[in-house]
């Protein structure tokens, strides 16, 4: 059997983001534990913090029987000078999977490269896959969607920082064929090879894909999506990128340009009163709560695609 990663949401085709969702969707519904995974161990290998991504990932192992091992790069001899091949080596002998949350997304491909158990990406600082898979079944679930096709009449604006997320999500978009804007100030639009990237999928699927500085660009949107302004890594851009961004606050405002049925929401952790108010935060908490909840079973379906 071939080795499968879920490094990008470009590892996927249309197809197995279908099932994905499908299965993610049919795994809320029953709630219940299963035993498919009885002896088989899931590293979760963290670089950086994490609340969702790790207890997600664990809680998901545990459920389909399986057991989750926490990994601290810290407490590793990585910490000490030993190669990601070494590393990834002799990880691969001990464990059935290994869940990444790195920085740099070339470590994560080095990990992938050497591993011969499935390798996923838990967040890096290019793209952040099985979040924005959770976010697609949010939009599904609260707009009341049965099949992706559908999703195509949804207009999703993403309003912040191009970051890790909003690079997945114009990957999903270009491929699943989706309505997205991207709203972010000049001197942090998205990167000319991620867009072109998602550009070259979008010409296939007819795609509808903007990026601009323009706030008017999130009229009658029916998701507005936002992030922290400052990811981890770049905390000494953050006074410089709260002046920046403060206009891209999704506030009542914003969302007086919006559909009437827009929902909001945000991948967590917020700063409340930077890119998103507290009051804004509060009104679609339902929403934004159920997409940290769907984190579990997007977790669990992406284990089962990949390891089963």
């Amino acid at each position: 059997m071939v080795k499968k990663n879920l490094l990008s949401i470009y590892d996927l085709s249309k197809k197995e983001i279908k099932a994905l969702l499908n299965k993610a969707a049919e795994l809320k519904g029953k709630r219940k534990p299963l035993s498919v995974f009885k002896g088989k161990t899931l590293g979760l290998l963290l670089e950086k913090p994490s609340t969702r991504t790790m207890v997600s990932f664990a809680v998901a192992m545990a459920q389909l029987g399986g057991t989750p091992i926490f990994l601290n790069t810290e407490k590793m001899q990585r910490s000490r000078g030993e190669s990601i091949r070494d590393t990834a080596m002799v990880l691969s002998r001990y464990l059935d999977g290994l869940m990444i949350r790195a920085f740099k997304h070339s470590n994560l491909e080095e990990f992938a490269k050497y591993s011969t158990i499935p390798v996923i990406n838990g967040l890096t600082d290019d793209e952040h896959p099985c979040q924005i898979l959770a976010d697609i079944m949010t939009i599904m679930e609260f707009h009341r969607i049965k099949i992706i096709e559908s999703l195509k009449n949804v207009k999703i604006v993403y309003t912040g920082d191009s970051n890790n997320v909003a690079n997945s999500l114009l990957a999903i978009s270009a491929i699943l064929g989706l309505n997205l804007t991207v709203i972010s100030p000049r001197e942090y639009l998205t990167k000319k090879e991620v867009l072109n990237k998602a550009l070259k999928y979008a010409s296939s699927t007819n795609a509808k894909i903007n990026v601009t500085s323009d706030i008017s660009a999130a009229k009658d949107a029916d998701v507005i999506y936002t992030d922290v302004w400052t990811s981890m890594g770049f905390e000494s851009e953050q006074e410089r990128r709260k002046n920046l961004f403060a206009p891209y606050q999704v506030n009542s405002k914003l969302l007086k340009k919006a559909s009437s049925r827009c929902i909001v929401l945000h991948c967590l952790p917020s700063v409340r009163g930077e890119e998103i108010t507290t009051d804004i935060m509060d009104k679609y908490e339902n929403s934004i709560f159920t997409e940290a909840e769907n984190r579990l079973y997007v977790q669990k379906a992406v284990l089962l695609h990949l390891l089963k």
